[in-house]
């Protein structure tokens, strides 16, 4: 699993809506400003999250972006699929290297291991949401630890 850009900012974009959720809609370039990001990413990763579902953008004078869903109803996985398109790449799946070893069919030792992997990524991503980020770094490794065991 590699986190680009687009999940790192899609990550800190999201969590400053979490923390502005009472304030209303937030402009892209004052969001930008506040995180210190470029703005025309920003934009970028708002319509992303926004045509995910995530995000929700409003015209006029006091017009902005505000999440879309309560934060607790968003996930570090949802973030992370709409910022990046996928959590883990299964490269054999998305860029075969050998189009008969690699077909759906075929049969591969090492597949399972990369689809067991992915899953179980994408469970832990799933089990963190944009609620637990608004907390401190303690209490996100404790509802971590809590939810794998």
């Amino acid at each position: 699993m590699r986190v680009t850009t687009w999940g790192e900012y899609g990550m800190l974009v999201a969590v400053h809506l979490a923390r502005r959720t009472a304030d209303g809609p937030v402009p892209a370039r004052a969001l930008a400003g506040a995180e210190r990001l470029p703005p025309d990413y920003v934009e970028q990763i708002l319509l992303r999250l926004r045509r995910a579902g995530l995000v929700a953008s409003s015209r006029g004078a006091r017009g902005g972006y505000r999440l879309a869903r309560p934060p607790v109803d968003i996930t570090v996985k949802d973030v992370l699929e709409a910022s990046e398109r996928v959590t883990f790449e299964v490269n054999c799946e998305c860029h075969p290297a050998n189009a008969e070893r690699c077909a759906p069919s075929a049969t591969c030792t090492v597949r399972p291991v990369w689809r067991m992997l992915a899953q179980r990524i994408n469970d832990f991503l799933g089990a963190i949401t944009l609620a637990d980020l608004l907390h401190d770094e303690a209490y996100v490794y404790q509802t971590v630890e809590n939810s794998s065991s």
